[in-house]
């Protein structure tokens, strides 16, 4: 893989484009004052290096029905490498689970859970996070409101 860093043009391509992923190139390149051609080569050099992995619609979980949100704080019995891979594997291979984050602190890792409602959410922790080996505790915390979303990294 090529060695890169964006300039600041790529920059401002990539905030532009994680406040508003359907922009065009033409209207990418009228707020940078650029012409479409070099927007275009800069957008497909960002995607092939992985600084932009995909584009996504944000959904709004609190307006779709059957919807509620978990944290779940999870500590581990054993911290071999071997072991902290084998446990993200797992995790990763659930829909539910639409982030897994390796923690310091007291929790090993703090996944965010989306399940339909409490059953299926109770469902979720029997069926899939318990049959799991290694697993020491785990608490969850329930989401009630939210007062933010983003997936908008500040740079």
């Amino acid at each position: 893989m090529e060695s890169y860093y964006p300039d600041q043009t790529d920059l401002a391509i990539l905030k532009l484009l994680q406040k508003e992923a359907r922009l065009t190139y033409n209207e990418i390149g009228r707020r940078l004052h650029k012409s479409k051609s070099p927007i275009i080569e800069r957008i497909k050099r960002l995607e092939r290096l992985g600084y932009i992995r995909g584009y996504v619609a944000l959904l709004d979980y609190e307006l779709l029905r059957d919807c509620m949100m978990a944290y779940v704080h999870i500590r581990l019995l054993d911290h071999s490498g071997a072991a902290l891979e084998e446990f993200q594997a797992a995790v990763a291979s659930y829909p539910e689970v639409l982030e897994c984050c390796h923690t310091t602190g007291e929790d090993d890792f703090i996944l965010k859970v989306v399940t339909s409602s409490l059953q299926s959410y109770n469902a979720f922790l029997r069926q899939k996070l318990d049959r799991l080996p290694n697993i020491g505790q785990v608490s969850s915390s329930m989401v009630l409101a939210q007062a933010k979303h983003s997936t908008a990294v500040p740079f």
